[in-house]
């Protein structure tokens, strides 16, 4: 029997439904951006500039408002470099070795997406607290962590500790190790093999989970309002400032405080959006996890 006899599978292409159908999709779409995005935003930036910029911005400027700033934008600064520092270093060990407990390694990477902050915020007091032989060696030196910016520090990195990493470790498996051997057998040295092979090969996934991890930091609220105590001036972040400014009723204070938590993320986001459409093919092995 030849092939032509051969009765023929009907094939259908992903994008040939009705027209009427993926018009309803797409409304479905936007009509859920619309309400579970949009209009939070919009609300946002209205009741923050309900009684004009004026009182916005003078809401911003008094001494509880700048500190939550000054603290939030501290710690971010903190977190964001020793989590890529520490996402380079586990996913540099964790795909150029090879060694028994590997796939634990990388379960315990992605443990903070699974616990809640609140456990995590918890964890910390019970370790650090002044109750705990570590954290009361600590407070009488003069040292303490527990409602303290060292403890926010500690909550905030283990929160965002796995999107480096997680960003980094697709990409390092992808390329694989040969430009890596190549150069040692040539004789660079470690460090010279990871300056000039590894990361030109990992910079913009390094930036992508580096975005990630900024915005993530920024936000944080339930680990770092456990070890915080909440301390208004000192230890009270922006996410924690809302809250309280909030329940005291101080309306344009905080929803002026969440307008600008929101447009720094906004901008990370921008970034985001920025970085996968200019280097989208440097960034798709990642996407293939």
């Amino acid at each position: 029997m030849s092939d032509t006899a051969l009765p023929r599978p009907a094939f259908r292409a992903a994008t040939d439904e009705a027209p009427l159908l993926r018009i309803a999709l797409i409304g479905i779409a936007v009509a859920g951006l619309a309400v579970l995005v949009f209009a939070p935003l919009a609300v946002v930036f209205a009741e923050a500039l309900k009684q004009g910029w004026s009182a916005s911005i003078q809401s911003l400027g008094n001494r509880d408002a700048r500190s939550a700033i000054q603290l939030t934008l501290l710690i971010t600064a903190i977190a964001v470099p020793a989590n890529a520092a520490f996402g380079i270093a586990s996913a540099w060990f964790i795909t150029k070795f090879d060694f028994r407990g590997k796939a634990f390694l990388i379960t315990l990477i992605d443990l903070p997406f699974s616990v809640s902050p609140v456990v995590a915020g918890l964890c910390i007091v019970l370790l650090f607290g002044a109750n705990s032989a570590i954290g009361g060696w600590l407070v009488a030196n003069g040292w303490p962590i527990v409602f303290a910016i060292p403890g926010i520090v500690l909550a905030t990195i283990f929160v965002t500790f796995p999107f480096v990493a997680r960003e980094l470790i697709p990409v390092m498996i992808e390329q694989g190790r040969a430009e890596e051997e190549a150069a040692v057998t040539l004789g660079a040295s470690g460090w010279r093999t990871f300056r000039t092979v590894t990361l030109p090969n990992i910079r913009w996934a390094l930036l992508y989970g580096t975005l990630l991890c900024t915005a993530r930091a920024m936000g944080e609220f339930g680990a770092v309002a456990v070890v915080s105590g909440k301390i208004r001036g000192q230890t009270a972040t922006m996410p924690i400032t809302i809250e309280m400014l909030y329940n005291e009723y101080l309306s344009v204070a905080a929803f002026s405080m969440a307008a600008l938590l929101t447009a720094l993320a906004l901008v990370t986001l921008l970034l985001k959006t920025i970085l996968e459409l200019r280097h989208a093919d440097q960034l798709a092995a990642t996407r293939r996890h």
